[in-house]
């Protein structure tokens, strides 16, 4: 696990390992998110679209799932 300590200036150290491993470097800016206790940094990205593309990528067309859906909907008056 890596650890960090809390500056007076409130900057915190990304060790270099985990640095490393997701590409971060100087300049890069941070969404700072606060889940109910876990506090989670970001990467913000340069083309969010770009980089989303195929994400959702998997056996079953979504968009073929909704149209099915929306049929059996259509088809019990819904």
């Amino acid at each position: 696990m890596n650890t960090s300590t809390l500056s007076e200036k409130g900057w915190v150290v990304i060790p270099q390992e985990l640095r490393k491993r997701y590409g971060l470097k100087k300049g890069d800016q941070f969404h700072i998110t606060d889940y109910g206790g876990v506090i989670s940094l970001v990467p913000v990205s340069e083309n969010p679209i770009k980089n989303s593309c195929g994400m959702l990528r998997g056996k079953t067309s979504l968009v073929k799932e909704l149209v099915k859906s929306r049929r059996q909907d259509a088809e019990r008056g819904k």
